[in-house]
């Protein structure tokens, strides 16, 4: 497992789907702070500063393309179960791809499957989680929280991603 932090960057995820070819199996990206950070269908990202976790993957799976179905949701139940180990608060999964605390997006998860023919060439992995944020762009205000926000304290955001890379081990 190799780990590339930055402090700031476009996209985690955008520069490892960009750059795959010169990185190895669960290559990680993690950056304090994106400029472009992408969710679904399109639309962006909040990271703000280095309070939240913007974080890619990349996986090169030999499995079968069908074996990743429902991939997306496993992953939220493994980040909510991790919250709920390690601090005692409970998620919903807001399915296939976020997670809400208070009936607001916290987390979001991105995952794109480059596929040759019927062999996955690559599969990256992207999470955005909103941990110690409690300013949010005015148009998030009302649809965005943090655990920091929810709780009034601070969460060591190091030890949730390397909650998370762990539980990740053995799901491909």
């Amino acid at each position: 497992m190799t780990i590339e932090k930055y402090e700031e960057i476009e996209s985690t995820h955008k520069y490892l789907k960009e750059n795959q070819q010169k990185y190895k199996e669960k290559t990680i990206i993690i950056a304090n702070k994106q400029t472009g950070g992408i969710g679904t269908k399109g639309r962006s990202w909040f990271t703000g500063s280095s309070k939240n976790i913007a974080m890619s993957i990349l996986y090169r799976p030999t499995c079968k393309i069908k074996d990743l179905d429902g991939l997306t949701v496993k992953i939220a139940r493994i980040l909510q179960n991790e919250i709920q180990n390690l601090y005692n608060i409970e998620l919903k999964i807001k399915e296939p791809n976020d997670l809400m605390l208070s009936n607001k997006k916290i987390c979001g998860i991105l995952t794109e499957t480059n596929i040759i023919g019927n062999k996955i060439n690559y599969l990256i992995i992207s999470v955005g989680f909103n941990v110690n944020e409690i300013d949010f762009p005015d148009e998030l205000e009302n649809i965005a929280t943090s655990l920091k926000k929810e709780t009034g304290r601070e969460f060591d955001k190091e030890e949730i991603i390397q909650k998370f890379i762990k539980a990740l081990e053995n799901i491909i």
